[in-house]
């Protein structure tokens, strides 16, 4: 009923710049919340940054001053802008979003497919 569609990962240098996006689509009747997360090899997933109610946006320690999370609601989509990218940040990037489907009583977790973002020299 829903999927999402994750794009803008790759190969890029420390200190240079990508930006993710990731579009909801489906029979999607509100979004409560869009955000992002990452798993590194042999870690536990983790919150990178997520907008919940449209108006507060959460990020990680980690990446504070360095990513910025934006939401076009009217695409149901969101783009995560890296910069100043790090070896660290090296990880598979998860979309996740909380939905309502059309007819739906509950809002449910959502994910995307990952998309691999690695920072090597």
């Amino acid at each position: 009923q829903v999927q999402l569609v994750e794009s803008g990962g790759g190969l890029v240098q420390p200190g240079g710049s990508l930006r993710l996006s990731c579009a909801a689509s489906g029979r999607i009747f509100s979004v409560k919340a869009m955000g992002w997360y990452r798993q590194a090899p042999g870690k536990q997933r983790e919150l990178v940054a997520a907008l919940t109610s449209g108006i507060n946006t959460n990020y990680a320690d980690s990446v504070k001053g360095r990513f910025t999370l934006s939401r076009d609601g009217a695409k149901n989509t969101v783009y995560l802008q890296m910069n100043s990218l790090k070896a660290e940040d090296t990880a598979v990037y998860y979309c996740n979003a909380w939905i309502l489907v059309t007819g739906g009583t509950a809002f449910y977790d959502y994910w995307g497919q990952g998309t691999q973002v690695t920072v090597s020299s």
